[in-house]
Protein backbone atom coordinates (compact mmCIF):
# COMPACT_ATOMS: atom_id res chain seq x y z
CA UNK A 1 0.00 0.00 0.00
CA UNK A 2 1.26 3.42 -0.98
CA UNK A 3 1.64 6.16 1.47
CA UNK A 4 1.29 10.12 1.18
CA UNK A 5 4.33 11.82 1.54
CA UNK A 6 4.95 15.79 2.05
CA UNK A 7 8.10 17.25 -0.04
CA UNK A 8 10.14 19.96 0.95
CA UNK A 9 7.78 22.74 -0.93
CA UNK A 10 4.83 21.51 1.19
CA UNK A 11 2.77 19.62 -1.32
CA UNK A 12 1.52 15.73 -1.23
CA UNK A 13 2.59 13.16 -3.51
CA UNK A 14 1.45 9.94 -4.35
CA UNK A 15 3.67 6.24 -4.26
CA UNK A 16 6.28 7.21 -1.61
CA UNK A 17 6.75 6.37 2.18
CA UNK A 18 5.48 8.73 5.09
CA UNK A 19 7.23 11.11 7.04
CA UNK A 20 5.78 9.49 10.15
CA UNK A 21 7.56 6.53 9.79
CA UNK A 22 4.27 4.44 8.82
CA UNK A 23 6.18 2.29 6.40
CA UNK A 24 9.62 2.24 7.89
CA UNK A 25 10.92 5.11 6.72
CA UNK A 26 12.87 8.03 8.67
CA UNK A 27 11.87 11.10 9.71
CA UNK A 28 15.19 13.23 9.27
CA UNK A 29 12.91 15.69 7.06
CA UNK A 30 10.56 16.35 9.50
CA UNK A 31 10.49 20.00 10.38
CA UNK A 32 10.82 19.20 14.18
CA UNK A 33 14.10 18.15 13.56
CA UNK A 34 13.14 14.87 15.73
CA UNK A 35 15.45 12.90 13.50
CA UNK A 36 14.31 8.85 13.29
CA UNK A 37 10.82 8.05 14.84
CA UNK A 38 10.13 4.35 15.72
CA UNK A 39 7.45 2.51 13.49
CA UNK A 40 3.95 2.25 14.84
CA UNK A 41 2.92 -0.87 14.30
CA UNK A 42 0.17 -1.88 11.56
CA UNK A 43 -1.98 -3.74 13.93
CA UNK A 44 -6.02 -2.70 13.55
CA UNK A 45 -7.37 -4.45 10.48
CA UNK A 46 -11.01 -3.61 8.95
CA UNK A 47 -12.97 -5.40 12.01
CA UNK A 48 -10.66 -3.79 14.99
CA UNK A 49 -11.42 -0.64 12.28
CA UNK A 50 -14.84 -0.85 12.71
CA UNK A 51 -15.00 -2.16 16.42
CA UNK A 52 -13.23 0.99 17.18
CA UNK A 53 -15.71 3.47 15.63
CA UNK A 54 -18.56 1.63 17.29
CA UNK A 55 -17.11 1.88 20.51
CA UNK A 56 -16.66 5.32 20.37
CA UNK A 57 -20.47 5.88 18.78
CA UNK A 58 -22.19 3.49 21.30
CA UNK A 59 -21.34 4.64 24.62
CA UNK A 60 -23.46 5.73 26.89
CA UNK A 61 -24.86 8.45 24.51
CA UNK A 62 -28.13 6.43 23.24
CA UNK A 63 -28.57 4.83 26.49
CA UNK A 64 -29.54 7.93 28.61
CA UNK A 65 -30.10 10.63 25.50
CA UNK A 66 -33.29 9.43 24.12
CA UNK A 67 -35.62 10.75 27.48
CA UNK A 68 -33.16 14.43 26.49
CA UNK A 69 -34.59 13.90 22.32
CA UNK A 70 -38.21 13.22 23.78
CA UNK A 71 -38.14 16.02 25.73
CA UNK A 72 -36.40 18.36 22.97
CA UNK A 73 -39.09 17.53 20.58
CA UNK A 74 -42.20 16.72 22.58
CA UNK A 75 -43.29 13.15 21.92
CA UNK A 76 -42.15 10.78 19.57
CA UNK A 77 -41.68 12.65 16.80
CA UNK A 78 -37.83 12.83 18.27
CA UNK A 79 -37.27 9.99 15.88
CA UNK A 80 -36.91 12.67 12.75
CA UNK A 81 -33.46 13.84 15.15
CA UNK A 82 -32.13 10.64 14.82
CA UNK A 83 -32.94 10.31 10.72
CA UNK A 84 -31.33 13.96 10.24
CA UNK A 85 -28.26 13.22 12.39
CA UNK A 86 -27.66 9.99 10.41
CA UNK A 87 -27.31 12.22 7.04
CA UNK A 88 -25.81 14.64 8.22
CA UNK A 89 -23.66 11.73 10.01
CA UNK A 90 -23.56 9.77 6.44
CA UNK A 91 -22.52 13.10 4.30
CA UNK A 92 -19.64 14.21 6.90
CA UNK A 93 -18.77 10.77 7.18
CA UNK A 94 -17.81 10.65 3.28
CA UNK A 95 -16.00 13.21 3.40
CA UNK A 96 -13.61 12.19 6.25
CA UNK A 97 -13.47 8.91 4.20
CA UNK A 98 -12.03 10.70 1.16
CA UNK A 99 -9.52 12.60 3.83
CA UNK A 100 -8.43 9.77 5.72
CA UNK A 101 -8.74 7.47 2.42
CA UNK A 102 -6.37 10.18 0.63
CA UNK A 103 -3.90 10.97 3.48
CA UNK A 104 -4.30 7.93 6.15
CA UNK A 105 -2.14 9.56 9.37
CA UNK A 106 -2.43 9.43 12.87
CA UNK A 107 -3.94 12.80 13.90
CA UNK A 108 -5.80 13.16 10.44
CA UNK A 109 -7.94 16.11 10.69
CA UNK A 110 -4.09 18.00 11.78
CA UNK A 111 -2.97 17.37 8.78
CA UNK A 112 -5.80 17.87 6.13
CA UNK A 113 -6.36 21.29 7.48
CA UNK A 114 -2.65 22.28 6.91
CA UNK A 115 -2.71 20.18 3.76
CA UNK A 116 -5.78 22.07 2.54
CA UNK A 117 -5.19 25.73 3.50
CA UNK A 118 -1.51 25.88 2.56
CA UNK A 119 1.08 23.88 5.31
CA UNK A 120 3.09 27.00 6.06
CA UNK A 121 0.44 30.18 6.19
CA UNK A 122 -3.15 29.66 6.88
CA UNK A 123 -3.52 25.71 6.81
CA UNK A 124 -0.48 25.85 9.89
CA UNK A 125 -2.95 28.27 11.68
CA UNK A 126 -5.68 25.66 10.86
CA UNK A 127 -3.58 22.90 12.00
CA UNK A 128 -2.66 24.67 14.89
CA UNK A 129 -6.77 25.36 15.43
CA UNK A 130 -7.31 21.59 15.59
CA UNK A 131 -4.95 20.59 17.62
CA UNK A 132 -6.01 23.14 20.52
CA UNK A 133 -9.44 22.07 20.34
CA UNK A 134 -8.35 18.46 20.51
CA UNK A 135 -6.26 19.34 23.53
CA UNK A 136 -9.53 20.87 24.88
CA UNK A 137 -12.31 18.71 23.42
CA UNK A 138 -10.22 15.37 23.81
CA UNK A 139 -10.68 15.24 27.55
CA UNK A 140 -14.20 16.32 27.41
CA UNK A 141 -15.62 14.02 25.17
CA UNK A 142 -13.50 11.72 27.36
CA UNK A 143 -15.21 12.34 30.23
CA UNK A 144 -18.66 12.78 28.52
CA UNK A 145 -18.47 8.78 28.37
CA UNK A 146 -17.06 8.55 32.01
CA UNK A 147 -19.81 11.30 33.47
CA UNK A 148 -22.44 9.41 31.71
CA UNK A 149 -21.28 5.74 33.57
CA UNK A 150 -21.32 7.40 36.90
CA UNK A 151 -24.85 8.95 35.76
CA UNK A 152 -25.89 5.00 35.05
CA UNK A 153 -24.00 3.61 37.48
CA UNK A 154 -26.27 4.85 40.09
CA UNK A 155 -29.51 2.56 39.07
CA UNK A 156 -27.26 -0.46 40.73
CA UNK A 157 -25.69 1.81 43.70
CA UNK A 158 -28.27 4.62 44.34
CA UNK A 159 -26.81 5.89 47.20
CA UNK A 160 -23.99 7.52 44.89
CA UNK A 161 -24.17 11.56 44.87
CA UNK A 162 -22.66 14.99 44.79
CA UNK A 163 -18.47 13.84 44.56
CA UNK A 164 -18.91 10.75 44.29
CA UNK A 165 -20.13 10.68 41.01
CA UNK A 166 -17.30 12.49 39.35
CA UNK A 167 -14.53 10.75 41.46
CA UNK A 168 -16.46 7.28 39.75
CA UNK A 169 -16.22 9.14 36.53
CA UNK A 170 -12.50 10.29 36.93
CA UNK A 171 -11.30 6.48 38.19
CA UNK A 172 -12.98 5.06 34.76
CA UNK A 173 -10.93 7.26 33.18
CA UNK A 174 -7.53 6.22 34.90
CA UNK A 175 -8.41 2.85 34.35
CA UNK A 176 -8.79 3.31 30.39
CA UNK A 177 -5.14 5.34 30.21
CA UNK A 178 -3.78 2.36 32.46
CA UNK A 179 -5.16 -0.08 29.67
CA UNK A 180 -3.76 1.62 27.13
CA UNK A 181 -0.29 1.12 27.68
CA UNK A 182 0.18 -1.53 25.37
CA UNK A 183 0.93 -2.47 21.86
CA UNK A 184 -1.84 -2.14 19.61
CA UNK A 185 -2.20 -5.32 18.53
CA UNK A 186 -3.78 -6.17 22.12
CA UNK A 187 -5.80 -3.25 21.52
CA UNK A 188 -6.86 -4.62 18.91
CA UNK A 189 -8.10 -8.01 19.95
CA UNK A 190 -9.85 -5.75 23.33
CA UNK A 191 -11.72 -3.64 21.29
CA UNK A 192 -13.04 -6.45 18.63
CA UNK A 193 -14.82 -8.62 23.09
CA UNK A 194 -16.15 -5.34 24.33
CA UNK A 195 -17.93 -4.45 20.71
CA UNK A 196 -19.30 -7.95 20.98
CA UNK A 197 -20.70 -7.00 24.55
CA UNK A 198 -21.97 -3.79 22.84
CA UNK A 199 -23.80 -5.33 20.05
CA UNK A 200 -25.20 -8.09 22.18
CA UNK A 201 -27.16 -5.29 24.38
CA UNK A 202 -28.56 -3.21 21.35
CA UNK A 203 -29.47 -6.44 20.07
CA UNK A 204 -31.25 -7.09 23.29
CA UNK A 205 -33.10 -4.81 23.14
CA UNK A 206 -34.12 -4.06 19.55
CA UNK A 207 -34.98 -8.00 19.71
CA UNK A 208 -36.91 -7.74 22.92
CA UNK A 209 -38.93 -4.23 21.61
CA UNK A 210 -39.36 -6.46 18.27
CA UNK A 211 -41.99 -9.30 20.53
CA UNK A 212 -43.49 -6.24 22.43
CA UNK A 213 -44.14 -4.06 19.46
CA UNK A 214 -46.95 -1.72 20.12
CA UNK A 215 -47.23 1.05 17.22
CA UNK A 216 -49.88 2.53 18.96
CA UNK A 217 -47.48 3.80 21.96
CA UNK A 218 -43.85 3.69 19.58
CA UNK A 219 -46.15 6.30 17.09
CA UNK A 220 -48.35 7.78 19.88
CA UNK A 221 -47.71 11.66 18.38
CA UNK A 222 -48.86 14.63 20.63
CA UNK A 223 -51.52 17.07 18.78
CA UNK A 224 -49.49 19.22 16.13
CA UNK A 225 -46.12 17.61 16.38
CA UNK A 226 -45.30 18.50 13.28
CA UNK A 227 -46.73 21.97 12.66
CA UNK A 228 -43.69 23.93 11.37
CA UNK A 229 -42.72 26.77 13.57
CA UNK A 230 -39.66 28.28 15.51
CA UNK A 231 -40.47 26.28 18.36
CA UNK A 232 -40.39 22.75 15.94
CA UNK A 233 -36.95 23.94 14.52
CA UNK A 234 -35.31 25.10 17.15
CA UNK A 235 -36.25 21.30 19.09
CA UNK A 236 -35.11 19.85 15.55
CA UNK A 237 -32.19 21.23 15.91
CA UNK A 238 -31.94 20.56 19.59
CA UNK A 239 -32.62 16.99 19.22
CA UNK A 240 -30.40 16.29 16.11
CA UNK A 241 -27.22 18.47 18.43
CA UNK A 242 -27.94 15.34 20.56
CA UNK A 243 -28.12 12.90 17.92
CA UNK A 244 -24.92 13.63 16.30
CA UNK A 245 -23.30 13.64 19.53
CA UNK A 246 -24.69 10.38 20.22
CA UNK A 247 -23.19 9.03 16.33
CA UNK A 248 -20.03 10.63 16.77
CA UNK A 249 -17.26 8.62 16.76
CA UNK A 250 -17.52 7.11 13.33
CA UNK A 251 -14.34 9.56 12.11
CA UNK A 252 -12.31 7.97 15.12
CA UNK A 253 -10.25 5.70 13.25
CA UNK A 254 -8.91 8.66 10.80
CA UNK A 255 -7.08 9.44 14.26
CA UNK A 256 -4.64 6.11 14.30
CA UNK A 257 -4.18 6.17 10.40
CA UNK A 258 -0.53 5.17 10.91
CA UNK A 259 -1.74 1.61 12.87
CA UNK A 260 -4.45 1.08 10.08
CA UNK A 261 -3.62 -2.14 7.87
CA UNK A 262 -4.47 -1.79 3.82
CA UNK A 263 -5.91 2.52 5.39
CA UNK A 264 -6.98 3.73 2.01
CA UNK A 265 -9.49 0.79 1.89
CA UNK A 266 -9.77 0.06 5.67
CA UNK A 267 -10.28 3.86 6.63
CA UNK A 268 -13.35 4.79 4.48
CA UNK A 269 -15.19 1.31 4.67
CA UNK A 270 -15.02 1.49 8.39
CA UNK A 271 -16.37 4.47 8.95
CA UNK A 272 -19.67 4.48 6.19
CA UNK A 273 -20.39 0.90 7.30
CA UNK A 274 -20.19 1.92 11.31
CA UNK A 275 -22.51 4.93 10.89
CA UNK A 276 -24.82 2.31 8.54
CA UNK A 277 -25.44 0.19 11.62
CA UNK A 278 -25.48 3.01 14.15
CA UNK A 279 -28.12 4.54 12.77
CA UNK A 280 -30.22 1.50 11.98
CA UNK A 281 -29.77 0.59 15.57
CA UNK A 282 -30.53 3.68 17.28
CA UNK A 283 -33.78 4.23 15.49
CA UNK A 284 -34.73 0.54 16.47
CA UNK A 285 -33.75 0.96 19.91
CA UNK A 286 -35.99 3.64 19.78
CA UNK A 287 -39.08 2.14 18.29
CA UNK A 288 -38.48 -0.45 20.58
CA UNK A 289 -38.36 1.24 24.03
CA UNK A 290 -41.23 3.59 23.10
CA UNK A 291 -43.44 0.89 22.20
CA UNK A 292 -43.11 -0.74 25.60
CA UNK A 293 -42.68 2.47 27.49
CA UNK A 294 -45.31 5.07 27.10
CA UNK A 295 -42.68 8.21 26.01
CA UNK A 296 -44.26 11.07 28.61
CA UNK A 297 -43.44 8.61 31.17
CA UNK A 298 -40.35 7.51 29.33
CA UNK A 299 -39.05 11.56 29.11
CA UNK A 300 -38.37 11.59 32.67
CA UNK A 301 -36.41 8.40 33.25
CA UNK A 302 -32.50 8.51 34.22
CA UNK A 303 -31.76 4.77 33.34
CA UNK A 304 -34.44 4.40 30.34
CA UNK A 305 -32.85 1.32 29.03
CA UNK A 306 -33.28 -0.39 32.91
CA UNK A 307 -36.63 0.94 33.37
CA UNK A 308 -37.41 -0.83 29.45
CA UNK A 309 -36.15 -4.09 30.71
CA UNK A 310 -37.87 -4.12 34.04
CA UNK A 311 -40.88 -4.16 31.99
CA UNK A 312 -40.31 -7.00 30.02
CA UNK A 313 -37.78 -8.95 32.89
CA UNK A 314 -37.93 -7.61 35.96
CA UNK A 315 -35.62 -6.37 38.33
CA UNK A 316 -32.71 -9.19 37.94
CA UNK A 317 -33.18 -8.39 33.65
CA UNK A 318 -32.69 -4.47 34.48
CA UNK A 319 -29.57 -5.27 36.46
CA UNK A 320 -27.83 -7.08 33.57
CA UNK A 321 -28.48 -4.70 31.24
CA UNK A 322 -27.59 -1.89 33.32
CA UNK A 323 -23.87 -3.40 33.83
CA UNK A 324 -23.94 -4.63 30.21
CA UNK A 325 -24.35 -0.88 29.30
CA UNK A 326 -21.64 0.37 31.59
CA UNK A 327 -19.53 -2.13 29.97
CA UNK A 328 -20.15 -0.38 26.67
CA UNK A 329 -19.82 2.85 28.37
CA UNK A 330 -16.03 2.23 29.38
CA UNK A 331 -15.60 0.59 26.37
CA UNK A 332 -16.32 4.03 24.73
CA UNK A 333 -14.30 5.93 27.11
CA UNK A 334 -11.46 3.31 25.73
CA UNK A 335 -12.02 4.12 22.11
CA UNK A 336 -12.22 8.33 22.25
CA UNK A 337 -8.89 8.47 24.46
CA UNK A 338 -7.29 5.69 22.21
CA UNK A 339 -8.18 8.44 19.42
CA UNK A 340 -7.46 11.72 21.11
CA UNK A 341 -3.82 10.39 22.49
CA UNK A 342 -2.16 10.22 19.16
CA UNK A 343 -3.16 13.83 17.87
CA UNK A 344 -0.50 15.50 20.28
CA UNK A 345 1.73 12.73 18.65
CA UNK A 346 1.99 13.35 15.60
CA UNK A 347 2.00 17.56 16.16
CA UNK A 348 4.74 16.78 18.31
CA UNK A 349 6.77 14.46 15.65
CA UNK A 350 6.00 17.56 13.00
CA UNK A 351 7.50 20.28 15.27
CA UNK A 352 3.87 21.60 16.43
CA UNK A 353 3.93 21.00 19.44
CA UNK A 354 6.07 19.93 22.88
CA UNK A 355 9.06 17.47 21.62
CA UNK A 356 8.23 15.05 24.77
CA UNK A 357 4.86 14.36 23.29
CA UNK A 358 6.50 12.45 20.15
CA UNK A 359 8.04 10.08 22.66
CA UNK A 360 7.00 6.46 22.27
CA UNK A 361 7.37 3.84 24.45
CA UNK A 362 10.51 2.07 24.24
CA UNK A 363 9.10 -1.88 24.27
CA UNK A 364 5.27 -1.72 23.85
CA UNK A 365 5.68 1.42 21.08
CA UNK A 366 2.79 3.46 21.82
CA UNK A 367 3.11 7.44 22.21
CA UNK A 368 3.24 7.45 26.58
CA UNK A 369 3.57 11.12 27.37
CA UNK A 370 0.49 11.78 24.99
CA UNK A 371 -1.70 9.03 26.29
CA UNK A 372 -0.82 9.68 29.94
CA UNK A 373 -1.44 13.37 29.31
CA UNK A 374 -4.92 13.15 27.50
CA UNK A 375 -5.72 10.67 30.45
CA UNK A 376 -5.06 12.88 33.24
CA UNK A 377 -6.41 15.91 31.61
CA UNK A 378 -9.80 14.07 31.22
CA UNK A 379 -9.71 13.45 34.72
CA UNK A 380 -9.78 16.73 35.44
CA UNK A 381 -12.80 17.28 32.93
CA UNK A 382 -15.16 15.07 34.83
CA UNK A 383 -16.39 17.93 36.92
CA UNK A 384 -18.75 19.12 33.96
CA UNK A 385 -22.01 17.90 34.45
CA UNK A 386 -22.77 16.17 30.54
CA UNK A 387 -25.10 18.53 29.71
CA UNK A 388 -22.91 20.82 29.09
CA UNK A 389 -20.31 18.06 28.33
CA UNK A 390 -22.52 17.33 25.35
CA UNK A 391 -23.09 20.77 23.82
CA UNK A 392 -19.67 22.24 24.03
CA UNK A 393 -18.05 19.51 22.27
CA UNK A 394 -20.23 19.55 19.41
CA UNK A 395 -20.39 23.42 18.75
CA UNK A 396 -16.65 23.69 19.76
CA UNK A 397 -16.21 20.94 17.13
CA UNK A 398 -18.68 22.37 14.62
CA UNK A 399 -16.74 25.68 14.54
CA UNK A 400 -13.05 24.91 14.49
CA UNK A 401 -13.05 21.41 12.60
CA UNK A 402 -16.28 20.35 11.33
CA UNK A 403 -17.05 23.07 8.86
CA UNK A 404 -13.21 23.52 7.53
CA UNK A 405 -13.08 19.91 6.75
CA UNK A 406 -16.28 20.12 4.82
CA UNK A 407 -14.12 23.04 2.62
CA UNK A 408 -11.07 21.81 2.63
CA UNK A 409 -12.23 18.03 0.92
CA UNK A 410 -13.43 20.28 -2.21
CA UNK A 411 -9.80 22.03 -1.96
CA UNK A 412 -7.97 19.01 -2.04
CA UNK A 413 -10.68 16.94 -4.34
CA UNK A 414 -9.00 19.30 -6.85
CA UNK A 415 -5.65 18.42 -6.11
CA UNK A 416 -6.50 14.92 -6.70
CA UNK A 417 -4.17 14.21 -2.79
CA UNK A 418 -5.24 11.16 -3.38
CA UNK A 419 -4.27 9.19 -6.06
CA UNK A 420 -6.83 7.01 -8.02
CA UNK A 421 -6.61 4.02 -5.38
CA UNK A 422 -7.75 6.86 -2.73
CA UNK A 423 -12.04 6.87 -1.73
CA UNK A 424 -14.12 9.29 -3.54
CA UNK A 425 -17.47 10.49 -2.26
CA UNK A 426 -20.04 9.85 -4.65
CA UNK A 427 -21.98 12.92 -6.03
CA UNK A 428 -19.18 14.98 -5.17
CA UNK A 429 -19.36 18.17 -4.09
CA UNK A 430 -23.13 17.38 -2.61
CA UNK A 431 -22.44 15.35 0.08
CA UNK A 432 -20.22 18.32 1.99
CA UNK A 433 -22.47 20.74 1.08
CA UNK A 434 -25.02 18.94 3.02
CA UNK A 435 -22.50 17.94 6.14
CA UNK A 436 -22.16 21.95 6.17
CA UNK A 437 -25.49 22.86 6.02
CA UNK A 438 -26.22 20.51 8.78
CA UNK A 439 -23.71 21.60 11.14
CA UNK A 440 -24.57 25.26 10.65
CA UNK A 441 -28.03 24.66 11.51
CA UNK A 442 -26.85 22.52 14.32
CA UNK A 443 -24.85 24.97 15.61
CA UNK A 444 -27.12 27.78 15.27
CA UNK A 445 -29.47 26.35 16.89
CA UNK A 446 -27.51 25.32 19.94
CA UNK A 447 -28.04 28.48 21.81
CA UNK A 448 -25.76 31.71 21.90
CA UNK A 449 -24.01 30.42 25.45
CA UNK A 450 -22.40 27.76 23.39
CA UNK A 451 -21.56 30.42 20.11
CA UNK A 452 -19.93 32.40 22.52
CA UNK A 453 -17.81 29.66 24.25
CA UNK A 454 -16.79 28.03 20.77
CA UNK A 455 -16.06 31.87 19.40
CA UNK A 456 -14.07 32.42 22.54
CA UNK A 457 -12.09 29.33 22.25
CA UNK A 458 -11.39 30.04 18.96
CA UNK A 459 -10.15 33.87 19.63
CA UNK A 460 -7.80 32.06 22.41
CA UNK A 461 -6.53 29.70 19.81
CA UNK A 462 -5.86 32.27 17.38
CA UNK A 463 -4.05 34.41 20.02
CA UNK A 464 -2.25 31.43 20.99
CA UNK A 465 -0.81 30.75 17.35
CA UNK A 466 0.30 34.16 16.86
CA UNK A 467 2.25 34.30 19.97
CA UNK A 468 3.58 31.00 18.82
CA UNK A 469 4.74 32.65 15.41
CA UNK A 470 5.93 35.63 16.69
CA UNK A 471 8.15 33.69 19.06
CA UNK A 472 8.76 31.38 16.09
CA UNK A 473 9.30 34.26 13.95
CA UNK A 474 7.06 32.00 11.68
CA UNK A 475 3.83 33.51 9.46
CA UNK A 476 2.59 36.09 9.94
CA UNK A 477 5.89 37.20 11.67
CA UNK A 478 8.43 36.20 9.43
CA UNK A 479 11.29 37.77 8.84
CA UNK A 480 12.60 39.73 5.64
Amino acid sequence: MENQNQGPGGEWSAGSESRLAVSGSEAGSMSSGAGHIPEMERGIDLKGAISTNLLNMIGIGPFITIPLILVAMGGPQGMLGWILGAIISLCDGMVWAELGSAMPRSGGPYYYLREAFGSHRVGDMAGFLFLWQNMLIGPLSIASGAVGFALYARYLMPSLHSWQLPMLAALVCALNTVLLMRRIRSINTLSIVITVCVIATTAWIVVSGAFHFHASMAFDFPANAFHLTRQFSMGLGAATLIAVYDYGGYKNICMIGDEVKNPRKTIPRSILISIVLVAVIYIAMNLAILSVVPWREAAHSDAIVALFISRLYGPVGATISTVMILVATFGSVFAILLGSSRVPYVAAVDGQFFPIFAKLHPKQNYPVVAVVSMGAFSVLACVFSLTDLISMLIVVQILLQFLAQCVAVIVLRKRAIGGPEAFHMPLFPLPAIIAFVGWFYIMVNSGLRFIAIGLGLMMFGILAYLLRSYRGHTWPFEQA
